[in-house]
């Protein structure tokens, strides 16, 4: 479920919530009546509160189901696999960085102490900083002209591949923004295992540095 994500220069996704609120309480009202099983990918900024807005729809239809809500953040996950393959000399192709919270600046937090590989500190901040705020990279470089539509095309078609291969059986675990009890956040994404249900399982995402703790603080509230 995709709408406008016409960011400009200066703006946050917070910005789009007056556009994007209403036309996901429409698309997801009218899911709820012709659709009420579909897992429901919601990619429309911003997903922190469009997936709030969509559970209280489908309670309201008396339709809704926690694992078949979810919030796409895997854009940030390409972002995070690309950003640190650059940094060690790898293709992105070898890296797969957990990204766990939200989707929207310091909510975003990438899990780089799991990932096997070292960074300096000073890397270790810059590209931590740099996944949580690729999306603002790309409006300042598109200037004016909209933000990483393209690329999150390709999150959504990624998305959408892995639901529908775990609809037929096999076995999928990625990232996703749904309702959790991890943390004291009502939604949170961390890995989740999809299966034929939607998600059938929320992961725990494992240990966290003392870096990564000190964000995660910061990010809760």
């Amino acid at each position: 479920m995709c709408s406008s994500d016409l960011r400009k220069p200066g703006m946050t996704r917070d910005d789009l919530f007056n556009t994007n609120a209403s036309i996901v309480a429409t698309l997801t009202s009218a899911c709820a009546e012709h659709c009420p099983d579909a897992v429901l990918a919601i990619i429309s900024n911003p997903v922190n509160s469009t997936v709030p807005i969509a559970a209280e729809i489908l309670k309201k239809k008396g339709v809704y189901n926690p694992k078949k809500l979810c919030g796409v953040t895997t854009l940030d996950i390409c972002r995070a696999n690309t950003f640190v393959a650059a940094n060690q000399g790898l293709e992105p192709s070898a890296v797969d960085v957990t990204v766990i919270g939200g989707h929207a600046g310091e909510t975003i937090l990438p899990l780089l102490s799991q990932t096997g590989l070292s960074f300096s500190d000073a890397d270790r901040a810059a590209l931590t900083r740099r996944i949580m705020f690729g999306g603002d990279e790309v409006v300042q470089a598109k200037d004016g002209a909209g933000s990483a539509t393209l690329s999150m095309a390709y999150a959504g078609y990624l998305f959408a591949e892995n639901v529908l291969k775990a609809a037929k059986g096999e076995q999928v675990t990625m990232c996703a923004y749904v309702e959790s009890t991890l943390t004291q956040a009502e939604y949170f994404a961390s890995p989740c295992k999809f299966g034929p249900n939607g998600v059938e399982e929320v992961l725990s995402f494992g240990e966290l540095s003392s870096y990564e703790k000190g964000w995660l603080d910061k990010m809760l509230p």
